[in-house]
């Protein structure tokens, strides 16, 4: 099983760099709600498939969620929702590997919120990894030639998404594990089916009342919107099979790698220009998350 949660995150984060570089595209054609409902409404046919297809293999029944397990998977289907919207903003702004690397830095906002909204304790050791994470960011940040420190808007977005994105994390976890039955590939893939038609649902009423432009404009695009669903449902089946397996922050932690996979994105395929001060930059933010995940209990 150890070895299973491993390919499985890492999998799901080839699959997420390549959906998040989709959705990058499909922003600057139906703009950054459109895009953002895209991986939820074009993903959900996917998830029914995928759950379909363990049903006939495994024959299990699907397990009916309880109250825990709803909650715990309609607030994680609701920050993932936030954190991919506020994602495609900072990516017409800033580079896609600068932008996935503000998004790893979501343990240390999740660390940080526990201490002030749980009074949960944070040890020397845990602080040092927060400031070398925060150093990190700050490093990106700067740009030769200007005073002072660039953590304007852009970074500070990129930071609460990466947040919202460690709280759907925890949510989509806690759905899992609250299930009453079922093993870890059924309960896996019926919490993604789930969270995804709690998603496009919620998109589908807010889009249809306040923005049906954006709405037409992703089915005008259909071809690439298809494949961003796919994408995107394929990346959350591996997410979800290792949130089944183990806790999230060891998904997360090893998720770091998508750093690396999203410079190479950003270099060959967005053609944008990565300099040694942002790849010293994600190095530290590397490290300093990796710190304080390898610090908890």
């Amino acid at each position: 099983m150890a070895s299973l949660w491993v390919l499985a995150a890492l999998l799901g984060s080839l699959g997420q760099v390549a959906r998040n570089a989709m959705q990058s595209s499909l922003t600057r054609q139906i703009g950054t709600v459109g895009a953002t409902q895209v991986r939820f409404l074009f993903g959900l046919p996917f998830a029914v498939l995928f759950l379909a297809l363990v049903t006939l293999t495994t024959r299990e029944p699907i397990p009916i969620p309880n109250l825990t397990s709803l909650g715990f998977t309609f607030a994680g289907a609701l920050a993932q929702i936030a954190a991919t919207g506020l994602m495609l903003v900072v990516m017409k702004s800033q580079s896609f590997a600068v932008t996935t690397a503000w998004l790893k830095t979501e343990p240390v906002i999740v660390a940080l919120a526990a201490a002030l909204i749980l009074r949960d304790p944070i040890s020397l050791p845990v602080l040092a990894a927060i400031l070398i994470a925060t150093a990190g960011v700050m490093l990106m940040s700067v740009k030769p030639g200007t005073a002072g420190w660039q953590l304007g808007r852009p970074a500070l977005t990129g930071l609460l998404a990466g947040g919202l994105f460690g709280a759907s994390a925890i949510g989509f976890r806690g759905g899992i594990v609250h299930l009453d039955s079922g093993g870890f590939l059924i309960r896996a893939t019926s919490t993604l089916a789930l969270s995804l038609l709690i998603q496009t649902a919620t998109l589908l009423i807010w889009m249809a009342a306040f923005n049906r432009r954006a709405l037409a404009a992703s089915f005008s695009v259909w071809r690439s919107s298809l494949l961003a669903g796919f994408l995107g449902a394929l990346a959350s089946q591996f997410w979800f099979l290792g949130f089944a397996l183990t806790s999230a922050a060891n998904v997360r932690t090893l998720a770091l790698v998508e750093v690396i996979f999203a410079t190479a994105v950003s270099r060959y395929g967005f053609k944008q220009p990565v300099s040694r001060r942002q790849i010293l930059g994600m190095a530290v933010i590397v490290l300093g998350v990796g710190l304080l995940l390898r610090l908890q209990p």
